[in-house]
């Protein structure tokens, strides 16, 4: 079964009406996945190398439809009020700093490493997410944090830690919206919905950034990169809506679910 696919992928143009299909029909899956949590880029990975791309091409193409798709995102959660754009500076700039390093040492990090780190750090903070904020701090230093979200400033400590995301992020885009939210959640003290919404807005920012590193190296694949983008534009649109509509208990089972299932395989993947 497995070697059948292979070989279609592998033997079909990506202008047949087939891959057409295959790329949009997937397209929409990982866009949704990644509107609403995040770590399905990794299923993008898998088919553009099934399609005999090699890992730095695959990375690249990616690229195209993230950048699409977190673009349209973006506009729906400020429209619909839950984006604020001073907050999002502030988690996109330094995330845009640090994914220009990751996307220039791409080519020489272990992948392996940052898999076995991410397959362990994942479910612990996920864990973190249905703890009570006001259990563990006082209702002021939450009040203080909401404040300094909303303020035109970020502490320096702040900064270098979603430069850091930003790093891992130009590396491989998979699992790096998570951290983001993660980190808008726990550090500016936003609910997951608007933590959610500084994600796609973050993305936006750094993506290119990466994608012009990429592109230099002449690592995007362009005719499956434009077509596997209208999937993701599709799967975005919907995942804003159902990420706002089923508000944050919903979000945070979603991205609980997939950091356990994606963090299940990367395990199993190193010891296969």
């Amino acid at each position: 079964m497995y070697e059948s696919l292979h070989n279609f992928l592998l033997q079909t143009p990506f202008y047949d009406y087939r891959i057409i299909l295959i790329l949009i029909a997937i397209g929409i899956f990982v866009g949704f996945i990644n509107t609403i949590a995040g770590m399905a880029t990794a299923i993008s990975y898998a088919l553009f190398m099934l399609m005999g791309m090699p890992i730095n091409v695959a990375n690249g193409t990616t690229r195209v439809g993230v950048l699409l798709q977190f673009i349209t995102t973006s506009f729906i959660f400020k429209k619909k009020g839950f984006l604020n754009i001073k907050t999002g500076l502030n988690v996109g700039v330094p995330v845009g700093v640090g994914a220009i390093i990751g996307a220039i040492l791409a080519a020489i990090l272990n992948v392996k490493i940052i898999e076995i780190v991410m397959a362990i750090i994942l479910p612990l903070m996920s864990i973190l997410l249905f703890v009570n904020k006001n259990a563990i701090s006082q209702k002021s230093n939450q009040e203080k944090n909401h404040e300094e979200s909303n303020n035109s400033n970020i502490a320096l400590w702040k900064f270098l830690v979603f430069s850091l995301i930003g790093i891992y992020g130009g590396f491989t885009h998979s699992g790096v919206g998570l951290l983001i939210m993660f980190g808008s959640f726990f550090m500016l003290g936003t609910d997951m919905i608007r933590s959610n919404a500084l994600k796609q807005f973050a993305v936006t920012i750094y993506t290119p950034l990466a994608l012009i590193v990429f592109i230099i190296a002449g690592q995007v694949n362009w005719g499956v990169a434009l077509i596997y983008a209208v999937g993701n534009i599709i799967g975005g649109i919907l995942g804003s809506y159902a990420s706002i509509k089923g508000g944050e208990k919903f979000i945070k089972i979603f991205v609980t679910a997939i950091v356990l299932i994606m963090s299940a395989l990367l395990i199993y993947k190193q010891f296969s």
